[in-house]
């Protein structure tokens, strides 16, 4: 997997990994919590590897190591 975000693109999913979780699981009880929070971890994980799959399947690269 090769790095194809740049550092403000993880940065910002980064922040909204965090808020989809905090919320999810602070704010919103119930199951509609339980699923805000599993969804705030897909930006988690392509925020801190650097690789999104979909921006491979629709040729986006914004890191600046090409």
């Amino acid at each position: 997997m090769k790095v194809n975000q740049g550092s403000i693109d993880r940065a910002i999913r980064l922040v909204v990994a965090g808020v989809l979780i905090g919320v999810g699981l602070r704010v919103v009880r119930g199951p509609g919590g339980i699923a805000m929070a599993a969804i705030g971890v897909i930006p988690l994980l392509t925020g801190l590897s650097g690789f999104c799959p979909l921006y491979t399947l629709i040729g986006i690269n914004t890191s600046r190591r090409r």
